[in-house]
């Protein structure tokens, strides 16, 4: 049950805020859904009109478009040397001005109707016998179709679409069933909203984190290791960065510092729920006939050291911390460069507290993650709030304190948030905070979630001894602020494309001599620079000047090249040419000097050079 009071929705079981920004984000959303679904219908409209006997399956909209599933005839070919003919078949349909007209069927009507389309019988046997079952008309196409969908076809704008790209899918992501073809397509209300989308694409393109990888020698994946990434120096220098940085930055806010095992007993994994919840993406292995299991996340773990030694309530919260290793069987098929892999490190903690304590916990934690967005650059942030799902363990009392909890810390850090209404995991209610790169693309990465279930008797039986010296479970907060390190660095790459400021970079400064006479002068620089613990390098080898500059700016993407040559060794200086996207004039500076200007950026996390 809902009510609404002074522009505030308040749900009688769990009470959240609705800003009223977020309400016009999400009916724009739904406006723009909506005709991104109906174009899916024009689209299969033009593909059956071309390819008459092209059997039809699904076609919902998505983030940037939609696509639709099709069964092409045998001895048809659709190819995307066809889109300019579908998209133009598109625009005839778009002309007609046509109505979308919802009905409503029986399901023996239903299956009368759609005796042709194997899939959407298919569909229709398997809606429970009380099921509303709706189709939809535009023209001469009829759908099985739940909508919505717009008025007519005039609301869809014909120059703010574009096919895209084709895909093999099995039907229902199965590969027993039959291969389909999947049309994907871009759709936006309006034609530069599609301009401003397929320029952003072009520019992802080059930032791929995948190609910048290897061009700057980051790592490398192996199609025999699916999953798992090789970190070359390079990329493995900026991974340290980011994990020392986060090192001091939770020591700083009270964390303390544990490892895990990456292995452990079928037994711990049934008492924490996760057997039950989460084996099928787990890898599961035998020894002296007992079943253990690597671990997909670390948080029962972080219990078993809480567990390990009598604790008072004087001594919470523990706040324990730690880049855990895990490993997830996920499909190959989802596999994406380092941004979706099997095996990763968390930034992860748990803080271990008193139910009172969860909503100061909460909110400090909040805190620290804007700090740390802010210092890699990201200032925009949306927060999301995952309520109890369907799936849960726990009473919807102890999950309702939970959800309170977190809102309560969100109003104390001024955040707002938008409801995801049964997305939180099994075991209790989260908040999930995305950010945005230079390209507006959004990445969700910290996450914080409230767990009065693992600590019960009925898990892992967590106790402190109270102030009236009786045993109590305690509340688990889970968090990670970059989420999977792996990822983050992903996102960093794309974000910087390749050229990321001075303290992240691996290599900060490139000496480089003007000619070889000068080599000696060269590694007397680049000693200095790096027992200041600047990452540097010497480039003494018998290419031209040009030829070494070219590799420091192109590959390396070095925010300083210093160059060294008769004027520099005689008066202790180097001359400093800044990275060309600063807009910055070179300088000559004194080697102390320069070593000072480093030290600030990196000190200062500073996003520029």
């Amino acid at each position: 049950m809902t009510l609404v009071l002074e522009n505030t929705i308040i749900d009688q079981i769990f009470p959240y805020k609705v800003d009223e920004k977020s309400r016009g984000v999400k009916m724009a959303n739904e406006k723009l859904q909506k005709i991104r679904h109906s174009c899916a219908h024009v689209m299969a409209e033009a593909i059956r009109n071309l390819f008459p006997g092209t059997k039809i399956a699904i076609g919902p909209a998505i983030d940037n478009g939609f696509y639709y599933d099709f069964d092409f005839p045998e001895g048809t070919k659709f190819t995307e040397d066809d889109f300019g003919s579908v998209e133009k078949e598109m625009r005839k349909i778009l002309l007609g001005n046509h109505d979308f007209v919802r009905s409503e069927v029986t399901r023996d009507e239903a299956l009368k109707i759609f005796t042709d389309e194997p899939y959407k019988v298919e569909l229709i046997k398997a809606f429970p016998e009380n099921e509303t079952i709706t189709t939809y008309r535009q023209n001469t196409f009829l759908d099985l179709c739940r909508g919505p969908h717009v008025e007519n076809t005039r609301e869809i704008n014909a120059q703010a679409f574009k096919l895209a790209k084709i895909a093999g899918a099995y039907w229902k992501g199965d590969s027993s069933r039959p291969m389909l073809t999947r049309v994907y397509a871009y759709c936006f209300e309006k034609p530069n909203e599609l301009k401003e989308y397929i320029s952003m694409l072009a520019e992802a393109e080059k930032r791929d984190h995948r190609k910048l990888g290897v061009e700057m020698d980051l790592f490398h994946l192996d199609p025999e290791n699916p999953g798992q990434i090789f970190w070359h120096p390079n990329g493995w220098t900026i991974y340290t960065v980011i994990q020392d940085y986060m090192r001091v930055q939770v020591r700083r806010d009270g964390y303390m510092e544990i490892s895990t095992p990456s292995v452990m007993p079928r037994s711990l994994w049934e008492k924490s729920g996760h057997w039950g919840h989460y084996q099928k993406n787990m890898f599961i292995t035998e020894s002296e006939k007992r079943i253990f299991a690597i671990k997909p996340m670390n948080c029962p773990g972080a219990l078993e050291v809480f567990k390990s030694r009598l604790r008072s309530y004087k001594d919470l919260p523990i706040r324990l911390s730690e880049f855990g290793h895990d490993v997830r069987n996920e499909p190959s098929g989802t596999l994406h460069g380092i941004m979706r892999v099997r095996g990763f490190v968390q930034d992860d903690a748990h803080i271990i507290c008193t139910e009172d304590q969860v909503a100061s916990e909460v909110a400090r934690f909040c805190k620290l993650l804007k700090n740390v967005y802010h210092d890699f650059g990201f200032d925009d942030l949306v927060v999301k709030f995952s309520t109890m799902p369907e799936d849960h363990v726990g009473d919807i009392e102890t999950w309702q304190r939970a959800e309170k909890a977190l809102a309560d810390a969100c109003k104390e850090t001024g955040l707002e948030y938008e409801i995801q209404p049964g997305e939180g995991a099994f075991y209790g209610p989260k908040l999930e905070f995305k950010l945005y790169d230079c390209l507006g693309r959004e990445w969700q990465c910290g996450t914080i979630q409230a767990d009065f279930q693992l600590p019960s008797e009925e898990r892992l039986n967590a106790t402190y001894i109270g102030s009236d010296n009786l045993k109590h479970h305690p509340v688990m907060l889970h968090r990670a602020i970059l989420g999977s390190m792996e990822r983050f660095l992903g996102i960093l790459i794309e974000n910087f494309a390749g050229s990321f400021p001075t303290w992240l970079s691996f290599e900060q400064a490139a000496i480089i001599p003007v000619s070889n006479s000068f080599d000696d002068y060269a590694r007397e620089v680049n000693d200095a620079l790096l027992k200041s613990d600047i990452r540097s390098n010497a480039y003494l080898s018998d290419d031209n000047m040009r030829q070494k500059i070219k590799i420091v700016t192109k590959e390396h993407k070095t925010p300083y090249i210093l160059i060294v040559g008769e004027n520099e060794k005689k008066d202790g200086t180097v001359t400093v040419r800044f990275r060309q996207s600063s807009g910055l004039e070179q300088r000559t500076m004194k080697i102390e000097e320069f070593k000072a200007y480093v030290k600030e950026k990196v000190e200062t996390h500073s996003i520029g050079i």
